[in-house]
């Protein structure tokens, strides 16, 4: 089968389309035939290792997971013999940054796993980017416990990420004010944000209320900077380390206090959080933001585009033509 290898860390041109084996399905696995992935940040951040700490989950000095592609969508061609909640044909989709494996034809996944049933109003490229960056907002909006009726800021509301929060916390019933670009202004309206601030025009600073919550979806603002803006018990997440790993630092400091506060969620995958999205999408809750798609071929050109912060929302990796 095709799939994209990359067998050493570095930029985008370390990943290549290769022939590899097709894998075979344990007895709890099924046996996907992929029709779409997503090239996002985890994919990004796994294959660049540019974040060394990654290094103790990908391999030190090489990659363990050589083919990667986070989430996926695609038709089950076989199941496990301990299998009886999935059949041939099926259409499924899901997430996996453990094994990967969606930038192939085909890959296995432990069927209790982040896996479910494709919504049946979405075809397979828009099911491909459901999970990434909504699974990482869910995380960090449980955190959070963001409750009916508070106040949320979304710093960056435009990536794969920010666009999953905004819809994700309206579904929970809070009150949204995102930072995103000009020329995003009127997406993120209609993904239901209350208050849209440009801040190549506005300075997010000086919005004049203060937050129970303030999401950093893109890693580009500080706890400091947003300290003012938090309520007496607000919560500030940020995607990324912040500036040399101080959100870490901060995050084990300032569990400790009765006021604001910093917290760095472990971003662990759940089913129940997949079929929560699987639900939101078929009840036309939640819908990912789909800014191209590429190719199997152009693996190289989708992860410089990613990489280059110009995306809105998704990048969609196509797998079967047609």
């Amino acid at each position: 089968m095709k799939a994209i290898i990359h067998s050493q860390y570095g930029p985008p041109e370390v990943a290549q389309l290769k022939d590899i084996p097709k894998p075979t399905p344990k007895e709890n696995e099924l046996l996907v035939k992929v029709y779409a992935s997503t090239v996002n940040r985890t994919d990004s951040g796994f294959r660049s290792a540019e974040y060394v700490i990654s290094r103790f989950w990908s391999g030190l000095f090489k990659p363990k997971q050589q083919t990667l592609g986070s989430e996926f969508s695609g038709v089950v061609e076989a199941v496990g013999a301990q299998i009886t909640d999935f059949k041939i044909g099926d259409k499924v989709f899901g997430f996996n940054d453990k094994q990967f494996g969606g930038h192939a034809e085909y890959l296995t996944i432990d069927a209790s796993a982040g896996v479910t049933h494709m919504p049946t109003n979405v075809d397979f490229e828009t099911a491909a980017a459901i999970s990434e960056g909504a699974h990482y907002a869910l995380v960090d909006i449980y955190a959070a416990k963001v409750s009916a009726g508070q106040n949320v800021m979304v710093y960056g509301a435009t990536g794969a990420i920010g666009s999953a929060a905004v819809q994700l916390l309206k579904h929970f019933g809070a009150k949204v004010t995102a930072v995103c670009n000009t020329k995003n202004v009127e997406l993120v309206k209609s993904l239901g944000a209350d208050v849209v601030i440009d801040y190549e025009t506005q300075d997010y600073k000086q919005v004049g209320q203060q937050f129970d919550f303030i999401f950093d979806a893109v890693g580009k603002s500080s706890f400091g900077a947003c300290k003012p803006l938090l309520k007496e018990k607000g919560i500030y997440i940020s995607t990324e380390l912040g500036k040399n790993g101080e959100n870490i630092l901060f995050a084990l400091t300032s569990k400790f206090s009765s006021g604001k506060k910093l917290l760095f969620p472990i971003p662990l995958t759940k089913k129940e959080d997949i079929e929560l999205l699987r639900d939101l999408v078929q009840q036309n809750k939640f819908k990912p933001v789909i800014d191209r798609t590429y190719p199997l071929e152009q693996i190289v050109e989708a992860y410089k585009y990613v990489e280059s912060g110009q995306k809105t929302g998704n990048v969609v990796l196509k797998i079967v033509e047609g």
